[in-house]
């Protein structure tokens, strides 16, 4: 992998050092990671400071000072399964700034686009053992449900993105199920958490985020997750787990909003038959400036790479930027990102 060791500032490398030494002494040779961005829109800094930390755990001496290679491989993904936000522009502009900032992967780079059919496959499998069902029920048909349990007096589950499916269409009569996917209907194929935690009983579903432990397994806590839809074969938490499995990836870095998911991909990995990868779970990137919405991210217009290059920035200086912008080790920093994973959690 032929990245300048100097690219990873030195608040990203005191992040992974502890991690770098653990995976030196401990995991697999060669350690695997991936940086797997979606081309909804241009590179923005907090996406550089994710590629950054994911680098820092294969290259060079991962800041351990050591003088050793704790090297390892590199994987750019292309995660644009959402065809109506991901545009060719978007993906290009990915490729145009990496490489300008000094960032280089394997090729061929996997567009998951390219691979809907393996991902159907999958599921389909978990059809024919019956932890799948099909779904029709609209938002609307959702909330209204989810309401009319309130009404009951019976609280709704809540897990990291809201409101829990109410398993309204669990019951239905598959035949009647399937004539109305003959007919068109729109539909989701959801995962039937209960009778899948049935299938991996005595399986230990605990997993190891490097920053934070051992975790107790929580797989139950995004309910009936949306695995495909009638116009996409596939949703994030499907392809994610079946790619990182293809691609042998050892070491799944993240941002911290995305650690409560780790838990329903441990279910789902096992389900397939996949071995654990290890985690390390990133703080996300802070704006100092940003008054409303400090966290950095696409929806509220964070700096972009493109913006920066086009303003006459240098790739030392947007580095810069990022290291400045990172301030890990400040506790406002800390609190913003530990608030982003609370906000994920379940409600009691």
């Amino acid at each position: 992998m032929n990245i300048p060791p100097n690219i990873i500032p030195p608040s990203v490398q005191a992040l992974v050092q502890n991690s770098v030494q653990d995976l030196a002494s401990g995991a697999a040779n060669p350690v695997i990671v991936r940086f797997a961005p979606s081309p909804t829109g241009f590179l923005h800094l907090g996406n550089v400071f994710s590629a950054l930390f994911t680098c820092a755990h294969v290259l060079g001496d991962g800041g351990l000072g050591d003088g050793a290679e704790h090297s390892g491989r590199f994987i750019l993904r292309i995660e644009d399964i959402d065809t109506t936000r991901c545009r060719p522009e978007y993906e290009q502009a990915i490729y145009d700034d990496l490489h300008w900032l000094g960032l280089n992967w394997e090729e061929p780079v996997r567009r998951q686009s390219d691979h809907f059919d393996v991902y159907a496959g999958y599921i389909d499998a978990l059809a024919r053992r019956g932890l799948v069902y099909p779904c029709f029920c609209t938002r609307k048909d959702i909330a209204q449900a989810q309401n009319d349990l309130r009404a009951q007096g019976h609280a709704a589950m809540i897990g990291p993105d809201g409101a829990t499916y109410p398993q309204t269409c669990r019951s239905l009569n598959p035949a009647d199920a399937q004539n109305r996917i003959a007919r068109g209907d729109a539909y989701a194929l959801r995962l039937h958490v209960d009778a899948a935690l049935a299938a991996v009983q005595g399986i230990d579903l605990g997993w190891t985020d490097l920053a934070q432990g051992r975790q107790n397994p929580l797989p139950h806590i995004f309910g009936d997750v949306v695995l495909a839809r009638k116009d996409c074969p596939t949703s994030y938490h499907a392809s994610v787990v079946i790619d990182d499995a293809l691609q042998g990836v050892t070491l799944v870095t993240r941002g911290i909003d995305l650690f409560m998911a780790s838990h329903l991909h441990r279910l789902l990995q096992t389900l397939w038959g996949f071995d654990a990868p290890l985690y390390h779970h990133h703080p996300l990137l802070i704006d100092p400036d940003a008054k409303t919405h400090p966290v950095m991210s696409k929806r509220h217009g964070a700096l972009c790479v493109h913006e920066l290059r086009g303003a006459g920035k240098t790739a030392p200086q947007v580095l810069k930027m990022v290291a400045d912008m990172g301030r890990i080790n400040d506790p406002a920093a800390k609190q913003l990102s530990q608030s982003s994973m609370d906000d994920a959690q379940i409600e009691g």
